[in-house]
């Protein structure tokens, strides 16, 4: 009879061991994050944390749940009903965050934006909401198409937007919204290096993600940008240690319901048909984020029912993020 070397048998279960090891770990993988229309004051929103099953197999699929910090003040939510939402958040382990202002019409620089949010976000902390993330509204398009300054402007002022959050919210991640084919790719590179350049300047931490608005109806329509160019800015990102996002949502909505032809089957199958469009690029962002500003779908409840806004992200998630997991 040969007898097997002895190191040959641990070998064995070492190997055994390293493949249960790999097994039992957690996968990690992109995240999804949601958020619904917010018409009719916040009616959605409200919604998702008052009927709670109705949306339960959505949740499971979702990372992080966002809205404007703008909404919290005009859409009335009450300080009982805030503390009651934020409570059940963290028992559902869904994670906050909040799209804010970092340079607008109303706050032309970053100091008087966050001068102006930061009685909101203090309400907000006080009430019990525990907030991941905050999301910059387009500070390069404001700059340039609102208050009509240069593109160094725009930095100066993004980054003492950053500073002065990095300052007083220290474990909140930071990211930017731009737009998408507005700016052109390389457009977008040259913004993301000059911020990032000026915070380190600054002694200050850059960008945790950058986050793409894609007008997306544009690449036909006007023969302007594409999935395969904006694939190329996902990989410099990633190149760059950037996280990358992607909203998705229905860009041809508002043309089509100016003629009358959208309902809330168009914000269903326009979302799915982003997703496959960049999937065939071979895209793939960091973090997939759908969201409606656009009063559209009607409903967000509940993901049991076609054509509601919970019902999408459910099957968007399970069909384009999810699927590896």
């Amino acid at each position: 009879m040969i007898r097997a070397p002895r190191f040959f048998f641990v070998a064995l279960v070492l190997a055994a061991s390293l493949s249960s090891t790999r097994a039992q770990a957690p996968k990690t993988g992109p995240t999804v994050w949601m958020s619904p229309p917010g018409q009719d004051k916040g009616k959605a929103f409200r919604e998702l944390f008052e009927r709670p099953e109705d949306w339960k197999e959505t949740r499971g699929l979702v990372n992080v749940l966002f809205t404007s910090d703008l909404s919290f003040k005009r859409d009335g939510y009450s300080d009982e009903e805030l503390t009651r939402w934020f409570a059940q958040a963290r028992d559902w382990k869904l994670k906050l965050a909040m799209e804010v202002g970092a340079i607008k019409g109303w706050g032309r620089t970053g100091a008087e934006c966050f001068t102006r949010e930061q009685d909101t976000w203090q309400r907000l902390q006080k009430l019990g909401a525990d907030f991941y993330a905050i999301a910059m509204d387009e500070p390069l398009v404001c700059t340039r198409e609102q208050i009509h300054e240069s593109d160094e402007y725009a930095v100066e002022e993004t980054a003492n937007y950053v500073a002065l959050v990095r300052k007083n919210y220290p474990n909140m991640l930071v990211g930017d919204i731009e737009a998408y084919p507005s700016s052109s790719v390389d457009e977008h590179e040259h913004w993301i290096e000059a911020l990032n350049k000026r915070l380190a300047e600054k002694g200050v931490r850059g960008l945790d993600f950058y986050r793409l608005d894609v007008d997306w109806l544009r690449f036909e329509a006007q023969g302007k940008g594409s999935w395969k160019d904006l694939r190329g800015l996902e990989r410099w990102c990633r190149q760059k240690k950037l996280p990358f996002q992607l909203i998705y949502w229905a860009s041809g909505y508002p043309a089509l319901n100016r003629h009358g032809l959208a309902d809330d089957s168009t914000w269903y199958v326009a979302i799915m048909q982003q997703g496959y469009d960049y999937a065939v690029e071979d895209g793939r962002p960091d973090v997939f984020v759908v969201q409606s500003w656009i009063e559209a779908p009607s409903r967000c409840l509940p993901d049991s029912e076609e054509w509601t806004f919970t019902r999408s992200v459910r099957d968007f998630a399970r069909k384009f993020v999810k699927r590896g997991n």
